[in-house]
């Protein structure tokens, strides 16, 4: 029996091996080099940590990713995913599916498509859809990439990152037995009252792990930001992630993109060990106390 499990396990360990485990070795390993396009491996020890401590453009980096990973948690992948399962979960069925597919279409378009898609709504000529619409109001257009740059991005991300949530808090919802609701129709209670009473504390579970697990994706994505505003203008967009990618990719200097990486996984971590405290995420894997056949 054990050895028809290590038959199965075999070809998954050594998956994790050589695109996990490996990967982070070699990362790790590499942010103590000043590796650059001749792929030399100069060891420098902590020398592209201190050169972080002492870079500039970090400060402005930490309040761009706070900013940008906290607002579109909020207002979009909590916020938001829960308003819309909860208004889509309270009209019939055919419509709450119809609204939800909608919520789900830019998460099924490539992404360059629909970085694109925003590109020409905020275009600074007067191709643009907003500038459109300003000069059909007899108002000049307006730069808006320039304007309002991390506003735009969070809300490009956030119209993405609004689907996931949405769908686990919509299937928590409609997992709720519908006799609590039915209870507490007789006695009168409004939809505000039942949301607030019944709905709200019942998916609790599901959306301290959407908060976690958003909180650690948006920290790590810079997809769309690069599409875009690739950081522009002036860095005022350019998140953690991104300026690793562009330190790495762009300026070919892979030593320190490796050592930017290895402590965005430490912030990660840290922030992963704090959900679990903060949102007591231990008592769902306590074994129950009452046994179950």
């Amino acid at each position: 029996m054990k050895k028809t499990a290590w038959i199965f396990l075999i070809p998954m360990l050594v998956m994790v091996f050589v695109f996990f485990f490996a990967p982070v070795v070699l990362t790790v390993l590499l942010s103590f080099t000043n590796m650059d396009y001749q792929f030399k491996w100069n060891f420098i020890g902590l020398s592209n940590f201190k050169d972080i401590a002492t870079d500039f453009i970090i400060p402005k980096v930490i309040s761009n990713t706070l900013i940008y990973t906290f607002a579109t948690l909020g207002l979009f992948n909590v916020g938001s995913a829960l308003l819309i399962s909860l208004l889509t979960t309270s009209m019939p069925d055919k419509w709450g599916g119809f609204f939800r597919t909608l919520w789900m279409l830019p998460r099924l378009t490539p992404s360059v498509v629909y970085g694109l898609l925003w590109l020409w709504i905020f275009d600074p000529t007067e191709h643009g859809l907003m500038n459109f619409v300003r000069i059909a109001m007899g108002l000049p257009p307006q730069n808006w990439l320039y304007k309002a740059p991390m506003l735009i991005i969070i809300v490009a991300n956030g119209f993405v990152g609004a689907s996931m949530g949405m769908l686990i808090f919509t299937a928590a919802i409609k997992a709720i037995p519908v006799d609590y609701y039915r209870a507490a129709l007789i006695d009168g209670a409004s939809w505000w009252m039942i949301t607030r009473r019944i709905t709200l504390p019942l998916v609790k579970w599901q959306v301290l792990f959407v908060t976690a697990y958003q909180t650690l994706s948006l920290l790590t994505s810079f997809e769309y930001i690069l599409i875009i505003t690739n950081g522009g203008p002036v860095f005022r967009t350019e998140v953690w992630s991104l300026y690793t990618y562009h330190m790495a990719f762009s300026n070919y200097r892979f030593g320190y993109g490796a050592a930017l990486s290895v402590i965005l996984v430490i912030i990660g971590i840290i922030f992963a060990f704090a959900y679990l405290k903060l949102f007591n995420f231990e008592s769902l894997m306590q074994k129950p106390k009452v046994e179950v056949d």
